[in-house]
């Protein structure tokens, strides 16, 4: 290949992020998502009330870094440290399951293309079931599991 079909090349390759609407569709799927959230009565109470923007707005430039678009979440708040950002919260399997579920109505509402819709799903699945760090309350703890961030090893 040239170094002018390759550079063709190059220059029409797209984004994930761009590929499926750019910023207005990020903006879509997490108002939507909120929408949900909102009215949980699990997840809610993790959101401060006078937070709700805070929160939409670091989701969503979360989501938009991660796929392509721009780096603003980085800039602003550094290296997005999942885990550690939600360690204050008891993320339980329940709360995970919600939290699907609502990203799963809002997943829904953008009508992508399948493709676009199985690469977006199957990372905020994986990205759910890493978030968890609490059993359900009254559940039995088997002596086995380490304590969360912690190895058998």
């Amino acid at each position: 290949m040239s170094q002018d079909a390759s550079a063709d090349a190059a220059a029409t390759e797209q984004s994930f992020f761009d590929a499926i609407g750019g910023h207005a569709t990020f903006d879509a799927l997490v108002s939507r998502f909120y929408d949900g959230v909102r009215q949980d009565e699990l997840l809610a109470p993790m959101y401060p009330d006078q937070d709700w923007e805070g929160a939409q707005w670091r989701l969503r430039t979360f989501l938009e870094q991660y796929w392509g678009g721009p780096t603003t979440y980085s800039r602003t708040r550094g290296h997005p440290r999942l885990r550690m950002r939600h360690a204050p919260f008891a993320v339980t399997p329940s709360a995970r399951d919600r939290w699907l579920a609502h990203m799963r109505a809002a997943v829904l509402s953008l009508n992508l293309a399948p493709l676009h819709e199985g690469l977006l799903w199957d990372y905020l699945e994986r990205a759910a079931h890493a978030m968890v760090n609490s059993p359900e309350p009254g559940a039995p703890t088997d002596p086995r599991t380490p304590p969360p961030g912690r190895s058998l090893l």
